[in-house]
């Protein structure tokens, strides 16, 4: 006879590994099951609610009636990365030449891991800019990369090149790229990026550029792929996908661009950790590289109204707003509020309140540096929403707070 369930285990087991010790559920999704349980409107994860293109839909069904059920090419169906090639060639102005510097995964979260395993050794150093991507950060500490932060400044969050200089060491291995960032909506200038290039050649360093949000920018702002700079591909990953631009985040559908030997490492590891991205939603998303290029401009036309509303709700409610360059966030500041309001003391008090007196949810700033304290006053806001729940957001927000 068995022991009884409730009775002490007289046999203890070995603890897990050391790299799950400080992994906890993100604030993102903890805020996301606040605002659920009041039925209020989420404004905090990056989950687009437009639709996705009917003929990426049609072109996936399509895939599933015809049995394109089995393993695809561990770095993607050809037809897919011949699509990504010439998008690459002609809006990133990226110098492939081939299929084999494609490689499709799991979401850009995917192609980054195994960009991640191919280029790092455990305690090799990274550069992260402030504020940055949450998943950036967690999953370099799970490589064991030692983390270097170099912070920039509201409104514009220009980088400091000096200080990007001085966190170099004989260590540093690579510097992450976020354009248009997430939170903070910056959109790197093609002279940041030439600048940042004359240090990546003088330390002989890598850079991984996630670029998922590239069509969307703003007030005549045009994309740049570091790639694309001469002598910068060589030495740079490119990491895009179509979760962001095509609506369709539940999807996992990213890619990476790479000089074919890389790009072929970074494939068997995407083999090893994922065997390939799903066959038939990889015949769909070849459908989206064949819509008409005003797709695109109504793309940055939607969200701009969007951002316009946004924006102009928290500076009427009291916030400080630097308007987002790129993406589809507002990175905003409440410290004028601190001192008027009560509720407003920190991130995560400020994130309560909105729920519990507007029944917003918005993401807490300090998840985006390395000391909290820093993002004590900011509040991440997205607004790649339908335009009535949007409204409907504001005219709450404006309700309780204006």
């Amino acid at each position: 006879m068995g022991p009884c369930p409730h009775e002490k285990n007289l046999f203890p087991v070995k603890p897990l590994a050391e790299r799950t010790d400080d992994l906890r559920q993100s604030d993102i999704r903890a805020i996301t099951q606040m605002v659920n349980a009041v039925d209020g409107i989420n404004l905090g994860q990056g989950i687009c609610d437009l639709p996705t293109p009917l003929p990426i839909k049609e072109a996936a069904k399509g895939a599933i009636d015809d049995n394109h059920a089995i393993y695809s090419h561990y770095a993607g169906i050809q037809g897919l990365r011949e699509a990504i090639l010439r998008k690459v060639q002609t809006y990133n102005h990226i110098p492939a030449t081939s299929p084999d510097e494609i490689m499709v995964s799991v979401g850009s979260t995917g192609a980054f891991v195994s960009a991640m395993f191919a280029l790092l050794e455990p305690g090799d150093e990274v550069i992260l800019f402030e504020p940055f991507y949450g998943y950036h950060r967690n999953l370099l500490q799970l490589v064991n990369a030692r983390l270097v932060f170099v912070p920039t400044q509201p409104p514009d969050w220009g980088i400091d090149f000096d200080a990007l200089e001085a966190a170099i060491t004989p260590r540093t291995k690579a510097v992450i790229i976020n354009t248009p960032g997430n939170p903070s909506g910056k959109v790197w200038s093609q002279a940041e990026l030439e600048e940042l290039l004359v240090l990546l050649q003088e330390y002989d360093l890598y850079a991984i550029t996630d670029e998922i949000y590239e069509y969307m920018l703003y007030d005549g702002r045009t994309h740049v792929s570091l790639a694309s700079l001469p002598g910068a591909y060589e030495r740079t990953i490119t990491l895009s996908g179509l979760s962001k631009t095509y609506n369709m985040t539940g999807w996992r559908m990213g890619y990476a661009v790479a000089p074919a030997p890389l790009c072929e490492k970074m494939g068997l590891l995407n083999d090893l950790f994922f065997i390939c991205a799903p066959t038939p939603l990889q015949h769909g998303a070849a459908a989206a590289f064949a819509m008409d290029d005003t797709y695109f401009g109504e793309l940055q036309a939607t969200y701009d109204q969007r951002r316009d509303l946004l924006c102009s709700t928290l500076g009427r409610i009291g916030f400080d707003v630097p308007w987002p360059q790129g993406a589809y966030y507002t990175f905003a500041s409440f410290a004028p509020l601190a001192s008027q309001r009560a509720g407003f003391e920190d991130a995560r008090s400020a994130c309560e309140t909105l729920i519990q007196e507007a029944g917003v949810a918005t993401v807490p700033g300090h998840s985006f540096f390395a000391d909290p304290t820093d993002g004590r006053y900011f509040l991440r806001f997205c607004f790649a929403k339908e335009m009535p729940v949007l409204e409907q957001a504001c005219a709450k927000l404006l309700a309780a707070f204006g």
